[in-house]
């Protein structure tokens, strides 16, 4: 910080200087505007939307820069890394809060600000036995890259290192997505693929069968930005992300996005919850779900099979996203139906009558959208990743000619196109990025669910 402000008190006399030389209105020219205008880009892990709620490790810290600051924040998405670097050119956004590589480059096009992010790619494998320690250790192994992508140039540099002998598999298409290979892996299907450090440690929180402590390649540096002319910026960003309070918040941001378990609950074992279930019920909550789906006019096995795709019906329960409760409701999601505190969403009955109403809206969104058969998978979907998500791959199914009223290998196979940056970031998708494998994993075990549920337990 002592060596922050001798600049800004330089900056500012200037400025002053300036504006007695008759250019008054630059004499707030180094103060931050009431409102910063933020360009960003849709990716996994900076910056996304999940059930309504925006979320991302970068969007979260420029967050936190602006309540420090006292300012407001308008955002600006980005399909692509040219269009974000024109927006900043042309004043059109004020910082790019958004990992920006810290090349040659980049360098003669933004000013980096704020704490540097350091990637480099890393080899995933599945942990435990079989496992290797060192990178000769590849010869004679088969490792699956994107074809065409920086990993296959890596591997195949890689492989002259170390004089031949790596086998080389290069996919393309959807399979060749970076979630797509680490799945495959974390499944024991292929032994190994390689991905950049921050994609693979995110992946981690799903699959903890897969390890990624292998480094294969050098140190990647990126970080936000602003224009060469906002050098006064820069420094204020700069300074806020070297002090303490941005330094801890940033910590606790990095754990949540990167370290905290997002894999699905074994559907074998029932979580424990502080009810008893009674003798031939389902749940301790049973009561509930009926009273309320007789409000929605849905079936009270349907509610009570979300419910433990959910939390394993236990009251208490907490996402890594923040959903809270035996139905899983976002705090702000419960607000917008009069829900004021968090700790209210534990109670059984505030959570399925939110989740009811939820649910019954949702399904108003979708009636006009679907058929009358398929309607109930489009609002799981929606209730698992937002209802923008799910008109995204509605759009996207109707525009690569598939069928937009159909769920089961249409909207979909469209729902999985959400994890790929080609399709995302297309004209008509308004939601970006999502990793389309939920919705889709989630509807079938909700319905699976449901159909076990039928045939044990009368209506």
């Amino acid at each position: 910080m002592r060596r922050i402000i001798p600049f800004l008190a330089l900056i500012w006399l200037l400025s002053c200087v300036v504006a007695c030389g008759g250019k008054a209105d630059e004499q707030e020219q180094h103060r931050l505007p009431d409102t910063l205008n933020v360009g960003t880009l849709y990716n996994p892990t900076g910056f996304f939307i999940l059930k309504g709620d925006t979320m991302g490790y970068d969007y979260d810290r420029i967050c936190d820069f602006a309540r420090s600051h006292g300012i407001v924040l308008r955002f600006k998405v980005a399909r692509s890394m040219p269009d974000l670097l024109n927006w900043l050119k042309n004043r059109e956004v004020d910082v790019l809060a958004c990992e920006i590589p810290v090349t040659a480059e980049y360098k003669t096009r933004v000013l980096h600000c704020g704490a540097v992010n350091e990637t480099y790619q890393v080899l995933v494998q599945h942990s435990g036995q079989g496992m290797i320690y060192d990178v000769t250790q590849l010869i004679g192994r088969e490792v699956y890259v994107e074809k065409g992508s920086k990993y296959e140039s890596r591997l195949r540099n890689l492989d002259n290192e170390v004089g031949g002998g790596i086998t080389i598999h290069t996919v393309e298409g959807e399979e060749a997505l970076p979630s797509e290979l680490i799945q495959r892996v974390s499944r024991r299907e292929i032994g190994f693929t390689i991905v950049d450090s921050d994609i693979a440690q995110m992946n981690l929180t799903y699959y903890d069968s897969i390890n990624i402590g292998l480094r294969v390649g050098f140190a990647q540096h990126s970080s936000w930005a602003v224009d060469p002319r906002d050098q006064w910026l820069a420094d204020s960003i700069n300074a806020w992300a070297a002090s303490v309070n941005a330094q801890e918040y940033s910590k606790q941001a990095l754990k949540h996005y990167f370290e905290m378990n997002r894999g699905p609950k074994p559907d074998s074992v029932k979580v424990d919850t502080p009810a008893v279930t009674p003798p031939g019920a389902i749940s301790p909550y049973d009561h509930v779900f009926k009273q309320y789906a007789q409000e929605i006019g849905w079936d009270w096995r349907l509610l009570a099979a979300i419910a433990y795709s959910e939390s394993g019906f236990d009251p208490n329960a907490t996402s890594w996203m923040g959903a809270r409760g035996l139905m899983q409701v976002m705090p702000r999601t419960a607000r917008s139906f009069g829900v004021e505190s968090e700790n209210d969403l534990t109670n059984p009955e505030v959570s399925v009558r939110i989740a009811s109403k939820i649910l019954k809206e949702l399904d108003g969104i979708m009636r006009s959208r679907t058929g009358a058969a398929d309607r109930i998978k489009f609002v799981l979907a929606a209730y698992n990743a937002g209802s923008g998500h799910v008109t995204d791959a509605i759009a996207l199914a109707r525009k690569y000619e598939l069928d937009p009223r159909v769920w089961s290998e249409n909207v979909e196979q469209a729902m999985l196109w959400k994890m790929d940056p080609e399709y995302y970031n297309d004209s008509v998708c308004s939601n970006g990025y999502c990793r389309g494998t939920e919705p889709v994993d989630y509807v079938v075990k909700v319905l699976n669910c449901y159909e076990n549920y039928k045939k044990n337990y009368k209506k």
